[in-house]
């Protein structure tokens, strides 16, 4: 029962947490804009431009994970938990494509530097490292995918805010104005490299790969313990939306059981299913002299 109304309040929780997540952007891109062809730094008009594709994936991931608390009905028999995940999908293309973009001004800077306004600069570097800060801290507790790749989108932000705090306090000081545009590429190499981790991640959920936290040789030894099971077979694990997993599996029992029994067997698998983190269960029951004609259907 704690762990279903765990499970309760993260599902209100996450919604919220986007929720906050996505008007602190719209905020704060309207801000950069502004500021960035004030202070004419690369670096604040490229966050500013990643945050205007941020705000679009946030609303998305604001919109899908609303949709993924619906129940199951005649479309979809699991619900719709893996809306979720595409919202995490869109969110990492707009990254992958507002990366490029700041590449591709970045780069020519780099070669024809472009004076500052260095103190302009500071100042939104410390409005923008509060603000993402905040909702970053208030995101890091979330428990969706969808949760992290929009706390990854306020984290990256956060540290390109440091690095602009630091590059406008050394503009300030020195005549250095190439530090703006490779704090610029130094962002979104570091955005990339983090959006192909969850990238792959979300993919591996949607293809039905195992969870990493789940072995499918431990669940099998697991299970060949309860009293009356000689094997099992035809054993799959996958997760719904990367924390909803689900299980099939056909178990030999040694000997024929009446219902009442198969029904106390069931009851214990799942239970100890359960504390390794299996929310559904199906539990197909065979005699040993069954053929089954799917133990080798996916070998």
């Amino acid at each position: 029962m704690a762990h279903d109304h765990q499970h309760n309040h993260h599902d209100h929780t996450d919604v919220k947490n986007i929720k906050v997540a996505f008007f602190i952007n719209v905020a704060f891109t309207l801000i950069e804009i502004v500021g960035g062809f004030l202070t004419n730094s690369i670096a604040i008009l490229s966050d500013a431009v990643h945050d205007l594709g941020d705000s679009l994936s946030l609303g998305l991931a604001w919109y899908f994970q609303k949709m993924a608390k619906r129940g199951s009905d005649k479309s979809f028999s699991y619900g719709y938990k893996r809306f979720s995940l595409l919202g995490a999908v869109i969110n990492s293309i707009v990254l992958i494509v507002g990366s490029i973009f700041v590449l591709s001004a970045a780069i020519p800077r780099i070669f024809h530097p472009q004076a500052t306004h260095a103190g302009g600069m500071f100042l939104l570097a410390i409005i923008g490292i509060l603000a993402n800060g905040a909702a970053v801290f208030r995101l890091k507790k979330g428990h969706s995918i969808n949760e992290k790749v929009v706390s990854l989108h306020m984290l990256e932000d956060v540290l390109g805010w440091t690095a602009i705090l630091v590059g406008s306090v050394v503009m300030y000081f020195f005549d250095l104005p190439i530090i703006d545009p490779i704090m610029s590429i130094a962002i979104a190499i570091f955005v990339l490299s983090n959006v192909y981790k969850n990238l792959r991640q979300t993919l591996h959920i949607i293809l039905q790969g195992i969870p990493e936290e789940v072995s499918l040789a431990e669940i099998s030894t697991h299970l060949q313990k309860f009293d009356g099971v000689e094997d099992v077979h035809d054993l799959h694990v996958w997760t719904v939306d990367g924390t909803y997993n689900v299980l099939t599996v056909h178990v030999v029992l040694s000997n024929a059981l009446t219902m009442e029994k198969l029904a106390e067997l069931k009851e214990e698998i799942r239970e100890t299913l359960h504390k390794e983190g299996i929310e559904h269960v199906t539990i197909e029951f065979e005699t040993a002299d069954e053929k089954c004609s799917f133990e080798k259907c996916c070998q």
